[in-house]
């Protein structure tokens, strides 16, 4: 091997000097062999030399301890009690900030949907002149392999607070399934799932504030699966205690709302995408109770127990420029909500004349909206709102024991409102807003509404729904 490597190096050295053997004397050729020499004592040298490296190392791996595989070793686990550092628990975190200015033809304190039992809820525009609107701090993290956490606080303008959602999330117990537990806005429709800074009017469509009282949210279960198919295809369960309206803590053991609801959707070319909706929903009620007038125009109670059975279909139709929705985009939305409610009506609940009679009411409602971007960072919107209160079968009227007069704010209506916005993003974390409306959801006097509003984002905050 070794003679062969010199014949090569000698190959090489003798084709260097192929150009002048014809010239060459006997002087010269004595000068190469000695140099030939020379090269042929040095290579050996070093060929010698990285032999005996070669055998001290294989000698020093043939007398070495055999290595084991590597081990995992458990990591302690944390005692009670013990405070983490920074970087074991990170969640991510934002906070929103809104508000308003607003003129109002009307009295907002005297603001009532026509029609409708009332909920007590968040209905109605907000104030007049300047106010705070609600602050939302939200936190989300990972919490170990297998769930993950969010919790949203809410802090409105007049310093009250609550919890909007807080929920542990597990995803893939199933393929393609998604589990929640906790307290979560509710899977009815559309709208109801997305929290308000992200709307694209200041205030929800009239249909969630008759029915539901603002935004539908309850403690409990919902899980979704999403089948592997090219077109969206989502089924949903919720099972929850069902306390918000229309429902009420019954003090029962089990679930007081069970929620289905299924979506469908999918791309049309680049441009255009959509999804279709719909929904059914079951709470009981025991003692739901509301003011009102009687014929006299005193102030009574009066309480409703019984079921509330709704449904509701939901449509969202999406348009940008080969999917690219930086300069021109469209948003058509619309929702439709039925609703029944049997049991009975307590008139004057506790008080001296406290008589019950069946009750039975079917009611509907629905909006649709269209809001286009026509350049970058701006916005023009329009919503037309409309319900119907229906005509309630109320037994204590229709036995002749009470006059409708009584119940003055179930008289039948169709509380309408109509709604235009222009809005300007001056960067992705705000949004300042102009609003007006024309609001017809009281029994007398149209309410003209003009309101201002402004959104701020403090951190980063996760992509909203499709």
């Amino acid at each position: 091997m070794r003679s062969q490597k010199f014949v090569a190096v000698m190959a090489i050295v003798i084709a260097g000097r192929a150009p002048y053997a014809q010239a060459a004397t006997s002087t010269e050729i004595e000068q190469l062999r000695s140099e030939v020499a020379a090269l042929r004592s040095d290579y050996e040298a070093r060929i010698g030399a990285l032999e005996a490296r070669l055998a001290a190392a294989e000698t020093v791996v043939e007398n070495a301890a055999p290595i084991e595989p590597a081990r995992f070793v458990q990591p302690p686990l944390a005692q009670p009690g013990a405070v983490a550092s920074g970087n074991e628990f990170n969640p991510a975190a934002s906070l929103i900030l809104t508000g308003t200015y607003g003129q109002l033809s009307q009295n907002p304190d005297t603001y009532q949907i026509g029609g409708f039992i009332p909920s007590n809820g968040e209905v109605g525009p907000p104030g007049r002149s300047f106010r705070l609107g609600e602050s939302e701090l939200t936190l989300s993290a990972n919490i170990d392999p297998y769930f993950s956490g969010y919790f949203v606080g809410a802090f409105d303008g007049d310093n009250g607070t609550s919890v909007e959602e807080a929920y542990i999330r597990h995803v893939g117990l199933i393929p393609g399934s998604t589990i929640r537990f906790g307290r979560m806005l509710s899977g009815f429709g559309y709208i109801n799932e997305i929290h308000a800074h992200a709307w694209d009017f200041v205030d929800a469509p009239l249909a969630l504030q008759a029915f539901f009282g603002g935004q539908l949210k309850d403690d409990g279960l919902q899980a979704r699966w999403v089948a592997p198919t090219e077109l969206l295809i989502e089924l949903g369960v919720e099972l929850g205690l069902g306390e918000q309206f229309p429902g009420t803590d019954r003090q029962k053991n089990g679930a007081n709302l069970l929620m289905l609801f299924g979506h469908v959707g999918g791309d049309v070319g680049f441009s255009n995408s959509y999804r279709f909706g719909a929904t059914v929903y079951r709470s009981k009620a025991t003692q739901r109770r509301y003011e009102d007038l009687d014929d006299a125009g005193a102030t009574v109670t009066n309480a409703f127990t019984g079921d509330t059975d709704m449904w509701g279909l939901d449509f969202i139709w999406k348009w940008a420029p080969d999917g690219n929705a930086v300069a021109h985009s469209l948003k058509l939305q619309a929702e439709y909500f039925h609703r029944n409610e049997n049991g009975s009506l307590t008139f004057d609940f506790n008080g001296p004349q406290d008589a019950t009679g069946n009750y039975n009411s079917d009611q509907d409602g629905w909006y649709t909206q269209a809001v286009y971007q026509f350049m970058p960072r701006w916005r023009v919107g329009a919503r037309y709102d409309h319900l119907d209160s229906g005509s309630a079968d109320i037994g204590l009227v229709d036995s002749g024991a009470l006059p409708a007069a009584d119940f003055p704010i179930l008289a039948n209506h169709d509380p309408r409102r109509t709604t235009a916005m222009i809005d300007f993003s001056p960067s992705e974390f705000s949004r300042l807003r102009l609003q007006y409306a024309w609001d017809q959801a009281r029994f007398t006097d149209t309410d003209d509404q003009l309101l201002l509003q402004y959104i701020m984002s403090l951190g980063a905050h996760g992509a909203h729904k499709f």
